[in-house]
């Protein structure tokens, strides 16, 4: 898992990151509205830049900010971002996001996303950054919404992927921030399986929420067409 990750357009180095390429922050990244053609994103938490590097792959966004509060992710995402074809609209702040939104209350981006540490239960893996990198004490929820709702634009949109047991929780934190759900997807590995994760988008518009589905795979290693489409702009083998 130390191997740099090859997509179509960039390639990501993730050996001093603890947490590694996986199929939540490369769906997140793929499934990230930009149809109100966001001119600057922000992505928080950012890890490997992957998610960013993605957006910057997808839109013609002129600034795209990345924030990581790990040392060593931080210094890896700089290089990823560096070695990527748009080095030049990428930049990582190593920053808490306490500290990074109390200095930019001036400023608001049209699209932030985050793929956001989630395993709240009392458990310790032993490696104090993998910790870190995973649990929700790192970044409360409440902590990333309150952030989003300051530092997000008056017509921006906020995108995340949560687990789904986590789903009404999130929603009612951000329904009290003024954040109004407007998209959610519900994600299942294969048609038997139960539902997993939930990718949700949000703004400061109450409209009313479009609902849908997606499915990973029909059996081991064969994905399903509408998996397929939405990733295979990024992966080698889609």
């Amino acid at each position: 898992m130390n191997k740099p990750f090859h997509f179509k357009k960039f390639t990501v180095a993730q050996d001093r990151c603890e947490m590694k390429i996986g199929t939540d922050g490369v769906l997140l990244g793929a499934w990230t509205s930009l149809q109100h053609k966001p001119s600057s994103i922000l992505d928080i938490g950012t890890g490997t830049g992957i998610i960013a590097l993605q957006l910057a792959q997808r839109s013609t966004a002129e600034l795209i900010d990345a924030i990581e509060i790990d040392e060593n992710a931080y210094e890896q995402c700089v290089e990823n971002f560096e070695a990527s074809p748009w080095g030049d609209r990428l930049f990582c702040y190593h920053a808490d996001l306490n500290e990074f939104t109390e200095e930019m209350v001036d400023e608001t981006y049209d699209s932030i996303i985050s793929n956001p540490p989630f395993y709240s239960e009392d458990y310790t893996s032993g490696n104090a950054a993998r910790d870190t990198a995973r649990f929700t004490e790192a970044l409360p929820f409440e902590h990333l919404i309150a952030s989003v709702s300051l530092l997000l634009s008056e017509k921006g949109v906020f995108s995340t992927i949560i687990p789904k047991k986590e789903e009404e929780r999130f929603i009612q934190l951000a329904f009290a921030k003024g954040l109004f759900l407007n998209h959610i997807c519900r994600v299942r590995g294969t048609e038997t399986s139960e539902e997993k994760r939930s990718l949700l988008e949000f703004s400061f518009s109450k409209i009313s929420p479009k609902i849908d589905q997606l499915t990973i795979e029909i059996s081991r290693h064969t994905y399903t067409e509408a998996y397929k489409n939405l990733v295979r702009d990024f992966y080698l083998k889609m």
